[in-house]
């Protein structure tokens, strides 16, 4: 099957987002579609693309820009992604997260639509009503259950209306990650020898628990924290803010080159808040969040200390595949990290528990079989046109 993933961020970036997307688009790929990918330019810099997130497939990468038009640049985009999909041939099915791409779309072939966030903005729940409409929508993907309870209660006729037909209906898949092969490259992290060595990796956003890693470094000076990720201005903000030489700041790697780090760790942490900003700090996801940071400490075997919060609950078991924390609590996050560095065979147990847990349910490959209608694509509909766009009348 012929599959066009539509991405409405940018590929390179330094973003959670263009890793789900590249590794969803190699996970299809593997499965044997013929797939292509739409997307912004790049705003990360990279001579090689698939080199730079560590695809194993050389799938296309086709970029449109966004049209610097308040209002309306979102919609002038989709409709110029229209006609680059008719130029290039129309594919079996469209799938992704842009959802004004979607909208522009329809018609061409059946839609599968995958969120990460319920918007608040007037402007995108519209555009969410004219997608669900559309007669050629065949799957919703949320990526936790939380998500999907509160798409069905925002928009309570959904559900009914996909239930309706036959090969249509909502669908939870939370991230993924690869299997990982037994041995390969270690990092030489600074530090000092002998430390029990903890690892964070992902960006430092506001509610990420950056700080809580900060207090954790003063309770347990003969542990060494480890962050990798983040953009420039974040790191510049929490070195100013440390005083401590048992935290080591790595900044952004791509994420090809972040293995051996994870292979360095001895426990990994998810220090999620009851607040959670997304891309650029901004916005709150704590409700809905499925962290692709759990999955890679999953399939690495590594003891994971991780927030307990109701959403992740829905992956991570206390006591047997993590430690569960309350978010803010310091001392309980102080304790369980001693606990672990204390007693290498229980980081050993936990870590196997998860991995073997990935292993079973949360890989790339599983989820792109999940997130497809069934048979792999849906009715065929015709080439008719697409939803009205708002500021714009049919071409």
């Amino acid at each position: 099957m012929r599959i066009a993933y539509l991405h409405s961020g940018s590929i390179p970036s330094v973003y959670a987002n263009g890793v789900h997307v590249m590794r969803m688009c190699d996970a299809f790929t593997d499965a044997g579609h013929d797939t292509e990918l739409y997307a912004l330019p790049g705003t990360a810099p990279a001579e090689d693309v698939h080199a730079y997130y560590g695809t194993r497939n050389r799938f296309p990468i086709r970029t449109l820009p966004l049209p610097s038009v308040p209002g309306i640049g979102v919609w002038l985009r989709a409709r110029r992604l229209r006609a680059e999909i008719l130029r290039h041939g129309v594919p079996d099915l469209l799938y992704g997260r842009d959802l004004h791409g979607l909208v522009a779309a329809s018609g061409l072939a059946p839609l599968v639509y995958e969120t990460h966030l319920l918007w608040h903005s007037k402007a995108v729940r519209a555009a969410e009503r004219l997608l669900f409409r559309s007669p050629g929508l065949a799957r919703v993907v949320f990526v936790s259950q939380a998500l999907a309870d509160d798409y069905r209660a925002a928009f309570p006729r959904l559900g009914a209306r996909l239930g309706a037909r036959p090969g249509t209906d909502l669908v939870t898949a939370h991230d993924c990650a690869d299997p990982v092969p037994a041995g390969g490259p270690v990092a030489e992290l600074p530090g000092r020898p002998g430390a029990v060595k903890a690892g964070y990796v992902g960006h430092l956003y506001p509610g990420r628990g950056t700080d809580v890693i900060l207090a954790l470094a003063g309770r347990l000076p003969d542990v060494d924290f480890h962050l990798v990720g983040g953009t420039e201005q974040d790191l510049a903000h929490w070195r100013g803010r440390n005083t401590r030489t048992n935290v080591h700041f790595h900044g952004h790697l791509p994420p090809a080159a972040l293995p051996p780090y994870h292979r360095a760790f001895d426990i990994v942490l998810a220090p999620y808040q009851q607040r959670v900003a997304c891309a650029g700090g901004i916005g709150d996801i704590a409700r809905w969040v499925s962290p692709m940071k759990l999955f890679e400490y999953m399939a690495y075997g590594k003891a994971i200390v991780v927030s307990d919060l109701p959403v992740l609950r829905e992956v991570m078991a206390h006591g047997r595949t993590c430690l569960m924390c309350p978010p803010g609590d310091v001392a309980a996050w102080a304790d369980a990290v001693m606990a672990l560095a204390g007693d290498p065979a229980r980081r050993r147990a936990l870590g196997e528990a998860a991995r073997r847990q990935l292993l079973e349910r949360h890989t790339w490959r599983a989820r792109a079989d999940r997130v497809l209608p069934p048979g792999g694509r849906a009715a065929p509909q015709g080439p008719g046109e697409p939803a009205d766009l708002p500021g714009e009348g049919r071409p």
